[in-house]
């Protein structure tokens, strides 16, 4: 990519600074909406069933527009497309809560899903870039700013619920809140354009080969996240007899777990490489997995379920930074392995309930410990070469490596 020239330290600390304002963002408008599901349920006058359909379609959405990205990208440059589709991201939030039905409501949140998808892969796309030019890994960061804008988000909804504020008019606020917000953060972003004689990507593509290896992997660590998140507080009520607070407890202190460790994960991957990373990640995410299922009380599965928060919290940064180097396609790599990603966590609540229908929840978790133990096996495929094309094309110095 072609693009600024001045790429001084200071200027380079400015522009992850701001790259992480924007995951913080992207992550506030998650969380905003998350909070906000039940009112929304009641004013589309859904059931249980009803509403698991709707909440499908974020990720359909997400999956259908993520690979328009990359020629969105490839025409207008890395911080104009940015801009544009944070911004759609960000007011796509006032729509869900507009829906009087289900079908309305499909709609909303297919656009939500499909605005949220385009602006992850640009901001992962830019993030890759700037860790390129930077020369150390900042990935595991910017995910756990993002991982910090979700509690954000949260908390300012859990206050609006408590307050009984109607969702319409505090997703408007919360909406232009946060896209003057990021408006101001990818002011700071680098501005990247694509060669003059690189090929624009296609509208519409599979993912490259390259990007399927590491999108498995990420679809390991995403299955054990969504099920961790969307089933531990059940699997201490059901399983262990938990009250519904310590239960509750339990997701909260999962969540955060993550979001710890992906701010520090950066620190541990510049010293021992992704590889080396991932796969002690798996074993602790494997250890987890086996408190989880063998546990007697409360204790030991939370112990359990922090362990493999702890183990998987940096796998998705870094296969996103993998697939950028993969090949000369870095945003369409990304695509792809954001679609595989985004999948996983479409199927894994539902997919962790129809085995726990049929057998039991501990046999479920037995099938995240094993896609667990899958990330030690797999790590390898993380091991890339730095890119050296995207130095090449702006005319630069090959950037310092990132160890694999």
């Amino acid at each position: 990519m072609t693009g600024e020239t001045d790429l001084s330290p200071a200027r380079l600390r400015h522009a992850r600074i701001a790259i992480a304002a924007v995951f913080c963002t992207h992550g506030a408008v998650t969380g905003s909406f998350a909070t906000r599901i039940p009112w929304i349920q009641d004013h589309a006058q859904l059931g249980a069933g009803t509403l698991g359909l709707a909440l499908a379609f974020p990720a359909l959405g997400a999956a259908v527009a993520m690979p328009l990205a990359g020629r969105i990208n490839h025409r207008f440059g890395a911080r104009t497309a940015l801009r544009r589709l944070l911004a759609l991201w960000t007011l796509s939030l006032i729509l869900p809560g507009l829906a009087p039905n289900l079908a309305t409501l499909c709609v909303a949140l297919f656009v939500y899903g499909a605005t949220a998808g385009m602006a992850d892969v640009a901001m992962n796309a830019l993030g890759v870039e700037t860790e390129n030019r930077l020369g150390r890994s900042i990935m595991s960061s910017l995910h756990g700013m993002w991982s910090v804008g979700a509690l954000i988000g949260s908390a300012a909804g859990t206050l609006a619920a408590h307050a009984g504020a109607d969702a319409r008019l505090h997703h408007l606020i919360a909406a232009l809140a946060l896209t003057a917000a990021g408006l101001i953060a990818v002011r700071g972003v680098l501005d990247l354009h694509s060669a003059a004689d690189a090929q624009a990507p296609p509208h519409f593509a599979l993912p490259p080969k390259s990007a399927l290896l590491i999108g498995a992997i990420g679809f390991c660590a995403v299955f054990a996240e969504g099920a961790s998140m969307d089933w531990s507080a059940v699997y201490l009520r059901d399983v262990l007899d938990t009250d519904a607070g310590l239960a509750a407890a339990c997701t909260t202190a999962f969540a955060l777990t993550m979001a710890l460790a992906r701010l520090v994960g950066d620190r541990v991957v510049d010293r021992f490489g992704a590889v080396r990373t991932v796969r002690a990640g798996g074993v602790l995410a494997t250890a987890g997995g086996v408190l989880v299922v063998t546990a007697g009380n409360p204790a030991v599965a939370i112990a359990g379920f922090g362990l493999i928060g702890l183990g998987i919290a940096v796998v998705v940064p870094l296969a996103f930074a993998a697939a950028a180097r993969s090949g000369p396609a870095p945003a369409q790599a990304i695509a792809g392995v954001a679609t595989i990603t985004y999948t996983s966590g479409l199927i894994a609540p539902s997919a962790i309930g129809a085995v726990a229908d049929a057998t039991s929840l501990a046999v479920s978790f037995g099938l995240v410990t094993l896609l667990a133990f899958a990330l030690v096996v797999g790590a390898a495929v993380l091991r890339q070469k730095p890119v050296a094309a995207g130095a090449a094309a702006v005319g630069l110095d090959e950037p310092a490596a990132i160890r694999p």
